[in-house]
């Protein structure tokens, strides 16, 4: 059985009655799963609130990503962090929504220019496990201030609370954007590459590798015509050393290409399963040669997608090299023995305990997702 709230109000006092254990969900293409009945935020859905002018939009969790996408497309905005879409990763039939982009801090390539879901996050309601509604941060971004509970429920996980509705900023989205290829470099040649092009003024707003049989090297730049075109031919220039650079602007072939990296698209429906890395982009090249499966960079090499055989230990495989390994997809069974996310310094799950004890005192919300 799943509980479907149709408010907020609704929500609160399930939370409140609830006997045991509430494994929330929104579409169910992120979240790796919690013991306990499910409570769906499904029909808190609709954008409450939109000013183009003010770069402001407020919408209910349960609001599909896509209904916010075409929102803004139609006043040439976007949300800066680009998030992703995850369900065909994880083989969901799904619809990502904006309570769980939030809940995971789910943020794409952009975030090594735009920052992260977060740091767009300018207010939330939510309800924590007393059913007790808390709104934190406001509708516009001049009203944030006090304790910033937004970005501390950002990647929370529906641990600490169960989001209702939530505020960006938005940005306007480029006019054209260009990308820039680099074919043949191995994994080091292209972490030096990404670096240097991230380290030029030529505001470079993705940098991925996809290595293989015919590795690719991938730049983006985006803004007004005249100065994407401007901005290419420098950073054309500047990658020289690396090899031959192509410059795309195809339009269609340039959002294909980065699209499928925002999604995790390489490792859709292939099997084994899925680690999400996060280390110095120095050391990429040596945790991707310790994972012993397929790879790909995004975050000019700071972010690694793995996939490797099922059951793979790949904390252990990576050993000492300092970072955050993340287990996005894998059986039941490989995600009760490893654990979906990396431990934590003893320091900090004093913190992070002492937190959920206060928002959630009898524990029933998402219960373990995070242990």
């Amino acid at each position: 059985m799943t509980l479907h709230p149709g408010t907020e109000t609704e929500l609160a006092h399930m939370i409140r009655e609830a006997g045991g254990p509430l494994a929330v969900r929104g579409g169910g293409t992120r979240s790796p799963g919690a013991s306990g009945e499910a409570l769906s935020t499904a029909g808190l859905r609709g954008v409450t609130l939109y000013e183009p002018g003010a770069l402001t939009i407020v919408a209910r969790a349960g609001t599909p990503l896509s209904e916010i996408r075409d929102t803004l497309a139609a006043h040439g905005q976007h949300l800066p962090f680009e998030p992703p879409e995850m369900g065909g990763l994880l083989g969901g039939s799904g619809t990502s929504t904006i309570g769980g982009v939030v809940a995971t801090n789910a943020s794409g390539p952009r975030r090594i220019q735009a920052g992260a879901c977060r740091d767009s996050l300018i207010g939330v309601r939510f309800v924590d496990g007393t059913g007790a509604v808390v709104k934190n941060g406001g509708r516009v971004m001049k009203n944030v201030t006090g304790y910033d509970l937004a970005k501390l429920m950002a990647g929370s996980h529906g641990t600490l609370g169960v989001l209702t509705e939530v505020s960006f900023k938005v940005l306007p989205a480029p006019a054209v954007e260009a990308g820039l290829v680099i074919e043949g470099l191995d994994d080091a040649s292209a972490q030096k590459a990404m670096a240097a092009a991230l380290g030029s003024p030529f505001e470079v707003t993705g940098a991925a590798h996809l290595p293989g049989d015919t590795p690719r090297t991938l730049l983006r730049i985006g803004g007004l015509a005249d100065s994407v075109a401007y901005r290419s031919g420098r950073l054309k220039d500047l990658m020289a050393p690396f090899g031959p650079v192509t410059i795309v602007t195809d339009a269609d072939a340039v959002a294909d290409d980065w699209r499928r990296i925002r999604d995790v698209a390489p490792f859709a429906g292939r099997t084994g399963d899925v680690w999400r890395i996060s280390v110095r982009p120095s050391d990429g090249p040596q945790v991707a040669g310790r994972s012993g499966g397929d790879v790909f960079y995004d975050w000019g090499g700071g972010l690694i997608w793995a996939l490797v055989p099922e059951g793979t230990d790949l904390r252990a495989a990576i050993g000492d090299i300092r970072g955050h390994a993340t287990l996005i997809r894998a059986s039941a069974d490989t995600r009760d023995r490893l654990g979906t996310f990396h431990p934590e310094p003893a320091g900090v799950a004093t913190l992070t305990a002492g937190l959920r004890a206060k928002f959630d005192p009898r524990g029933i919300l998402n219960a373990g997702v995070m242990a």
